[in-house]
């Protein structure tokens, strides 16, 4: 399984591969909505003999107003192929990247006992807070010590997530 930056060939395989892994096509529009507004910072996908199996994407979160970080979201794995660590792998990949790229905080609303490996915590633990009241899913990695501001703050995601909730 190779890992890399997505290509346009792969647009309509990630949407395909987006639509069918969640219950409606919201994600898959919400993906397609932050490439095209220029907001998909980090669009990785997972592609084994050649086809496209898993896919993340990272898109730019405000804290209090500021671009500090990256929203993690969404991840899909195709169906056959789930729970053999091709999102682990995505996910690892993606935070380094992130990394690498001096991104010092990564924000996802997801499952706490999932997310811990990759050092994510309840973000409430960074004083931060989200949008909504997601409780202990709302999860933050800070990469760099330092990037979030004392006393922490709001989080927003980008806006073409306000359908979806975030």
């Amino acid at each position: 399984m190779l890992v890399r930056k997505e290509y346009p060939a792969d647009i309509a395989a990630i949407r395909a591969l987006v639509t069918g892994s969640f219950p409606s096509p919201a994600e898959a529009e919400l993906v397609d909505a932050l490439r095209a507004a220029g907001r998909l910072s980090i669009s990785l996908v997972a592609v084994d003999d050649g086809e496209v199996i898993g896919h993340v994407g990272f898109s730019p979160v405000t804290v209090d107003g500021a671009t500090l970080g990256l929203g993690l979201a969404p991840v899909a794995v195709r169906e056959d192929r789930r729970r053999r660590g091709v999102a682990e792998r995505l996910v690892r990949d993606g935070l380094e990247l992130c990394r690498n790229a001096a991104i010092g905080l990564v924000v996802v609303l997801g499952d706490p006992r999932y997310l811990t490996r990759f050092g994510f915590e309840p973000a409430r633990r960074l004083e931060l807070t989200g949008a909504h009241h997601w409780g202990d899913a709302f999860q933050a990695v800070q990469l760099i010590i330092g990037t979030i501001p004392p006393g922490g703050g709001l989080v927003r995601y980008s806006p073409e997530f306000e359908g979806l909730g975030a």
